[in-house]
């Protein structure tokens, strides 16, 4: 079986590559069909969904997998988000949502003006390639989550949903 995940980011193809033992997984460049940093719940779900379906669409996909990063404001305090998507077909599609943490307000301005949390956190963290690395949570958490355990999770909580109904 083939699994394409829709991106190139190494931490999200490791992801799907610890889950997904007994597949071919291959990274592959699509569009979240989104804003580049989504910021509602929804919009970053979706993506997730949209990357999904096209790597499905890939000729030789078995499985297509989307994983999106975005930003949310929950009582005016803004969050990290994360979903997952796995597609086996356009109307079967399992989603699933990864830890949330809250991030410094301070970076909403830069987020409004167009920046992406991994440009920001660049900055922030003094260090480069953050988002293919550690990510946000790794920051906030002190790498007691990172970036690569969270989307492990999610990819976890997608594979799960794909077995337990494939049962029925």
């Amino acid at each position: 079986m083939k699994l394409i995940i829709g991106s190139k980011n190494p931490t999200k193809i490791r992801a799907c590559e610890a889950v997904f033992t007994d597949y071919t997984v291959r990274g592959m460049e699509v569009s979240s069909g989104v804003s580049p940093q989504p910021r509602t719940d929804e919009e970053t779900r979706q993506g997730a969904i949209n990357r999904a379906l096209q790597s499905l669409n890939m000729k030789e996909a078995d499985v297509g997998v989307g994983l999106e990063g975005g930003v949310m404001l929950v009582d005016d305090c803004l969050y990290v988000t994360n979903w997952g998507a796995l597609a086996v077909s356009t109307d079967l599609i399992y989603t699933a949502a990864g830890a949330r943490i809250a991030l410094p307000n301070e970076f909403l301005p830069e987020l409004e003006e167009g920046k992406e949390l991994g440009d920001i956190m660049e900055v922030y963290a003094e260090r480069e390639n953050v988002r293919s690395n550690e990510g946000a949570i790794g920051i906030f958490t002190n790498n007691l989550i990172d970036r690569g355990m969270m989307f492990t999770h999610i990819t976890q909580a997608l594979r799960g949903q794909l077995e337990y109904w494939s049962k029925s």
